[in-house]
């Protein structure tokens, strides 16, 4: 296989069909979020809505050559671990701070 059908047909098909398998993903997990039966499912929905979140920025940021959106999706991932830690240690101990 040459290099020009996989960056001429390949990669532009692959880049397709993760970003709808990621989508549905994404909507399932805001589905969850918004219909979960308790609290820990709807942290654990939160998690990998930003999760999910990440992976759509990365698969942007090959699709458009550009490094800025692995920047965004970087801060993102921070920004999503810290906030599932705090809601977590806030549901199991009712504070964040000690």
């Amino acid at each position: 296989m040459n290099d020009m059908t996989v960056s001429g047909f390949l990669l532009p098909a692959a880049l397709a069909i993760a970003f709808l398998l990621v989508s549905a993903a994404l909507l399932m997990s805001l589905a969850r979020l918004v219909l979960g039966p308790d609290e820990p499912d709807r942290i654990l929905a939160l998690d990998t809505l930003y999760v999910n979140t990440v992976a759509l920025l990365v698969l942007l940021g090959m699709q458009l050559g550009s490094n800025l959106y692995f920047e965004a999706a970087l801060l993102i991932a921070l920004f999503g671990f810290v906030g599932t830690v705090a809601l977590a240690k806030f549901l199991t101990r009712g504070d964040i701070i000690e």
